[in-house]
């Protein structure tokens, strides 16, 4: 199997970027084979300074995206129970935490978590969920459809994280280090833009000022 090279950005064309920051010359595909491995399906990259690059990139991708930024982040989700009353974590998200909007005031008696791939609430020690809840949410995208400031930072950060694994230059990490800083400044310009900040912090579903809650004080957004 190999990945399409058509498209202005691919994982491809990053992939091709992390590996001439190293030194390393580019590949027209990503060949790839699937292997058994303890009697379960996997599929692998055969080359392996293509497979480091490209295990690389999606690594970094995951971390970026779980910071959570105003592409990926979602407010007020719904998420409705199965048959048996349980709410099964998607595949796709990174984050989900009961909204803290103040319309939800009943959510300050469940305390959620991830466990056995699904909502848990430790406040009251059970899987079951009566009736539908909104969440906020941080997803996980593919590359096709991250933006491309977001995927640049990530390629620079990748190429980084390759430099130190792959050649071990200090020097050379060093200059990689510089060009993913310029690349998260970018990111961020990109991510103020879109996000319509103020000094108030920025709205969901209008504007809206929330006065200093000491709880919140170390919260990391």
């Amino acid at each position: 199997m190999t990945f399409s090279t058509t498209g202005s950005k691919t994982e491809l064309q990053a992939v091709n970027q992390i590996l001439a920051s190293v030194g390393q010359a580019p590949v027209t595909s990503i060949d790839t084979e699937t292997i058994t491995v303890n009697g379960n399906q996997v599929t692998v990259v055969t080359n392996p300074d293509v497979a480091i690059a490209y295990d690389t990139l999606q690594e970094v991708s995951r971390e970026v995206q779980g910071e959570g930024w105003t592409f990926n982040k979602e407010f007020n989700y719904p998420f409705t129970p199965d048959n048996n009353q349980n709410i099964i974590w998607p595949n796709n998200v990174l984050q989900m935490d009961l909204s803290d909007d103040p319309r939800f005031v009943g959510y300050r008696e469940y305390d959620t978590v991830k466990r056995d791939g699904k909502l848990y609430d430790r406040m009251n020690h059970s899987f079951l969920w009566s009736s539908p809840v909104y969440c906020d949410v941080t997803w996980f995208f593919d590359w096709e459809d991250l933006p491309s400031p977001i995927q640049d930072y990530i390629t620079c950060r990748a190429a980084a994280v390759a430099s130190s694994r792959l050649v071990g230059d200090p020097t050379q990490y060093q200059i990689l280090q510089q060009k993913e800083a310029y690349a998260r400044a970018q990111a961020l310009e990109y991510e103020c833009n879109e996000g319509d900040y103020s000094m108030f912090g920025y709205p969901r579903q209008g504007t809206y000022y929330q006065s200093y809650q000491p709880y919140k004080t170390l919260q990391r957004f």
